[in-house]
């Protein structure tokens, strides 16, 4: 089995409606196609790297090449967690989670994306909360960033539901112009304070070294 070799591939981690994992082979097809049918509305851009500026069958294409490029580079030191999530059985989109010098800093990052069809119905709050109890809870994690920008009141509305705290702004160029993007921080007595989603995780164990933390390192 690929877990015997790279154990990331085995851990799950689930909310009352989502099921997160690194995907199969099978799951970045449907993630593909996910992708190319829509993200948001074409006069948005939610991302700093405009990745969905692209024809349909390039968007699905990009979306496989960079979750195996996101595999193939980890490193214990730095990692990234790209995880699908799957509502009802089917690949709704994803959510990720990653640090560098995760054993020093104990700091990670998130980013999320779902597609169009899949909106509105709270899967982003559950699945960042899955990824926040993974990193505090399993990982040990102090505290977790991550940024919206301006006019992205979904990712916004998250953030501050999950009890993260302004953190100071950025100006991003997006599509050629300025951006301001909004910086949030969440500690780790933040998260506790905020805890509403029941999360299992499983197959964590035999991960660690790959998140850069037991015994000894890969």
């Amino acid at each position: 089995m690929i877990s015997d070799h790279f154990p990331p591939m085995g851990l799950r981690v689930r909310t009352p409606r989502l099921e997160l994992r690194l995907p199969s082979m099978a799951d970045l097809a449907r993630l593909g196609d996910v992708a190319a049918q829509g993200i948001h509305a074409p006069e948005q851009m939610p991302f700093a790297e405009p990745w969905t500026d692209q024809p349909p069958a390039k968007v699905a294409l990009s979306v496989i090449q960079y979750n195996l490029g996101r595999l193939a580079a980890w490193t214990p030191a730095d990692w990234n967690l790209n995880l699908v999530v799957v509502y009802e059985g089917a690949v709704a989109g994803v959510q990720d989670v990653g640090a560098k010098d995760f054993a020093v800093r104990r700091q990670v990052g998130t980013g999320s994306w779902l597609g169009r069809s899949f909106q509105g119905r709270g899967i982003g709050t559950e699945m960042r909360a899955a990824v926040l109890h993974l990193a505090f809870e399993g990982l040990g994690a102090g505290s977790a960033v991550t940024e919206a920008h301006e006019g992205n009141e979904a990712s916004h509305g998250v953030s501050r539901r999950l009890g993260y705290r302004p953190n100071g702004v950025d100006v991003v160029a997006v599509r050629g112009e300025p951006v301001r993007q909004q910086r949030y921080r969440m500690s780790r007595e933040d998260w506790e304070c905020h805890r509403t989603v029941p999360v299992t995780v499983s197959g964590l164990e035999p991960c660690l070294p790959f998140f850069g933390l037991g015994e000894s390192e890969v």
